[in-house]
């Protein structure tokens, strides 16, 4: 079994996760092989918070070019995870 630490790597924080804060959802970036269950379980157990529901999305890295060599960003999972009411997650 995974450890909570395995399962989510952090916080996705970009403008469009902020704005997801005053509804009371959060954007992890996940382990790629977890699954719903395992995040909702790792999610409660780190910031002992009851969890409503959970979305996940794979995104695809991006074609990228750097002289003449073409690459491309990694591919990650992120999880949106919805509260439920009266909890509320610190963030920094």
């Amino acid at each position: 079994m995974k450890t909570p630490y395995e399962i989510i790597k952090g916080f996705l924080k970009t403008e469009k996760s902020t704005g997801f804060e005053a509804l009371n959802k959060y954007m992890f970036l996940v382990r790629d092989e977890s699954n719903k269950t395992e995040i909702k379980m790792a999610v409660e157990k780190l910031y002992k918070v009851k969890v409503k529901s959970v979305n996940t999305t794979i995104v695809r890295g991006k074609p990228k070019r750097v002289r003449y060599q073409i690459g491309k960003t990694p591919d990650f999972k992120k999880a949106l995870v919805t509260l439920q009411e009266g909890h509320k997650i610190e963030t920094a």
